[in-house]
């Protein structure tokens, strides 16, 4: 009999830990809404009520950040495994599943982006219709409202949504979906992972993601824009330190 693989509560969210594969079937088995909580973000559970509010009500969060890995395995005696946004792509566009055209809606950044995504699916033999393809609109802070986007996915029904947006905001977005659709697909929001495949970003190897250095690879490319998100991500530590596995206060 299989056994699900257990999860860690850390600031108040149930981190899953197990396989890309593992996390892949639950997924595919109970849809819902499936996180990849970066460090950048993280940072912020104190005091962005509607991202916090999309973490704990995730139906799976899985441990992307090393940082969050690294503080987290210094102070409690039962370690726990990374698994990368990267990592648990690789593996989902494995799927037969996913490979299948019309089972799928991608939601994209840009046009841009969607171009250099969809070409590179492409030569990977995943072809995307274009009505599977939505381009998302700058959601902002407010709350998010996308009633295109709701009726697009009531009237496809794919069972699987993929949504490659920023950190913050594809969380927000994916809770959106799950709270309004009028039918529940596996909604994974897996950000910049495609883009560190398509070149998109910079390209990531595997080992590099597999030791933690993914991180350094973006700050090479664009140290302007990463260098000091990455330095802002600091702050995660203290609230780490001071929260272990309690969710933070709210800051008003």
């Amino acid at each position: 009999m299989s056994t699900t693989p257990p999860t860690h509560r850390i600031l108040g969210i149930d981190f899953f830990d197990g396989s890309a594969k593992e996390a892949i079937d639950i997924m595919r088995t109970k849809g819902g809404l499936l996180v990849v909580p970066a460090a950048p973000a993280l940072k912020d559970l104190d005091r962005s009520p509607d991202y916090r509010d999309a973490l704990l009500n995730a139906d799976l969060a899985i441990t992307d950040s090393a940082f969050m890995v690294l503080i987290w395995n210094r102070l409690q005696p039962t370690p726990i495994k990374r698994l990368s946004g990267l990592e648990y792509l690789r593996e989902l566009l494995l799927a037969s599943d996913i490979r299948e055209p019309g089972n799928v809606l991608w939601i994209m950044a840009s046009p841009v982006s969607a171009k250099r995504n969809l070409d590179w699916l492409a030569r990977q033999g995943i072809v995307i219709p274009q009505d599977y393809v939505y381009m998302a609109p700058m959601y902002g802070s407010a709350p998010i409202d996308d009633p295109a986007l709701l009726e697009r996915l009531n009237r496809l029904r794919p069972q699987h949504v993929i949504v490659t947006i920023g950190g913050g905001t594809q969380e927000r977005l994916g809770l959106y979906l799950k709270r309004n659709l009028a039918y529940r697909p596996a909604i994974h929001c897996i950000g910049a992972a495609i883009a560190f495949l398509s070149g998109d970003q910079v390209l990531i190897p595997v080992w590099a993601d597999k030791y933690y250095l993914g991180w350094l690879f973006r700050s090479f490319a664009e140290p302007k824009r990463y260098i000091p998100r990455y330095w802002d991500a600091r702050k995660l530590l203290a609230i780490m330190l001071r929260n272990r596995g309690r969710l933070p206060a709210l800051k008003s």
